[in-house]
């Protein structure tokens, strides 16, 4: 899957669970700044990227997951 397929997937969770529009959604986003997400908010999204691209992602990992593109560049290298 190409980096822009696992951007685009990630755009469409983030989408959904942050009531967000496409647009709004870019490499940059920040989850804790820019989506104002807790710690519960991290742990779901994570729990659906693990659900979605068959990747496991240790909490020591998900803890340095700050932005849309840390995620893309993590699923890109992980990816099942």
């Amino acid at each position: 899957m190409s980096k822009e397929e696992i951007f685009n997937k990630i755009a469409d969770i983030l989408a959904e669970r942050f009531e967000l529009k496409p647009d709004q959604i870019t490499n940059s986003l920040n989850f804790k700044e820019d989506l104002n997400a807790d710690s519960i908010d991290i742990v779901e999204f994570v729990l659906e990227l693990e659900d979605t691209f068959g990747a496991e992602i240790s909490d020591e990992v998900a803890e340095n997951l700050i932005t849309v593109g840390d995620a893309v560049d993590y699923i890109s290298k992980h990816q099942a």
